[in-house]
């Protein structure tokens, strides 16, 4: 499908300071998204430097201690966290009501194991980038791999989707200095991605022979930890790959054409309506986003009763050409957006 090579090619027709801007609000979106994906609502500056964190994916070389800091700036407040690998069992799923004990969707890799399945998965990174499998292939057996083991206590989900920035960054699949939001479309697909997790993860279930702890934790009593070495990696490659063409062919063209339509706007207005600050033409674009174009009553009576009727028409009629509807088929893929 070529879909580096049509990122680069959207990217390669478009104004570099479009190019910045799109880049930067995908980072905070990519950011964003992957907290809602495990149920978090982040501070602003948690959400910043997470998105940061993303940015820089690729950079350094995959290691256990990289993924350890990632670890602690992902949670923020680690005092009531192990930082590292885990010592004690880990388990994904609820609890029974009265005693508290699991009711596991998905057990961990075993403490006694993690060193030695991490090391593998750093080393797997590793050796993909002097080969030519697809880098979104790899991406997904190494990222889904990981979050099967579940090394950490916190933070494995976040981590997982960061090395899916990793692993294509290092490959230079994407534009330079532009992530793919993958977490973007993944949260809109959020029952197909949790299907997806639960393809591998409902066949090693019915293997792993456990009991449940004192501290209601679980306890593997026999020997699994070639199940977290090998898994058929087909759906997950499959899943990614739809989510990286979303990004490719919708969500990078449609931010690009909004920054491009955005500046239009701004253009237009200050030249043929009235001579706004920046910050208020921003508040106008953001009524006529809501309205679907048409100033609402509050707004021509508050924020911009200065304007005059015919102005106003004027501005809706700017808005109008500078912003087109969307095609059907877009506006399909994108109704679970996040509001701008």
């Amino acid at each position: 499908m070529r879909l580096g090579e049509r990122a680069r090619e959207v990217l390669g027709r478009t104004h570099p300071d479009v190019v910045r801007r799109a880049a930067a609000f995908l980072l905070l979106e990519d950011s964003q998204a992957s907290f809602q994906i495990e149920g978090e609502n982040p501070t602003p500056d948690r959400r910043l430097r997470w998105g940061q964190a993303i940015g820089e994916a690729g950079q350094r070389d995959l290691a256990i201690d990289e993924l350890v800091r990632l670890q602690e700036l992902v949670i923020g407040d680690s005092r009531f966290v192990e930082l590292g690998l885990r010592t004690e069992g880990g388990w994904i799923g609820d609890r029974d009501r009265g005693t508290r004990d699991p009711i596991p969707e998905h057990i961990s890799a075993c403490p006694d194991d993690l060193a030695d399945l991490m090391r593998g998965a750093v080393e797997y990174g590793r050796r993909t980038e002097q080969t030519a499998v697809d880098p979104v292939v790899s991406a997904a057996v190494l990222s889904f791999g990981f979050v099967y083991i579940h090394p950490f206590e916190d933070g494995n989900g976040r981590l997982h989707r960061w090395l899916i920035h990793h692993v294509l960054a290092r490959a230079g699949y994407n534009p330079p200095h532009v992530v793919f939001p993958v977490s973007v479309p993944m949260l809109r697909r959020i029952s197909e991605y949790r299907e997806v997790l639960r393809s591998y993860s409902s066949q090693v279930l019915p293997l792993v022979e456990w009991h449940a702890t004192r501290r209601h934790n679980v306890e593997v009593l026999n020997e699994t930890v070639d199940f977290y070495r090998f898994f058929d990696a087909t759906a997950h490659a499959e899943f990614l790959y739809g989510c990286v063409e979303e990004t490719v062919m919708r969500d990078l063209p449609r931010e690009v054409a909004y920054l491009e339509g955005y500046d239009e706007f701004s253009r237009r207005v200050q030249e043929e309506v009235a001579d706004m600050p920046d910050q208020t033409i921003d508040l106008l674009s953001r009524f006529l986003r809501q309205s679907d174009g048409t100033l609402s009553k509050r707004a021509r009576t508050q924020e911009f009763k200065e304007l005059s009727r015919d102005e106003v028409e004027r501005v809706e009629e700017l808005y109008a050409n500078c912003f087109p509807p969307e095609a059907p088929e877009t506006a399909g893929y994108l109704a679970g957006e996040s509001s701008r």
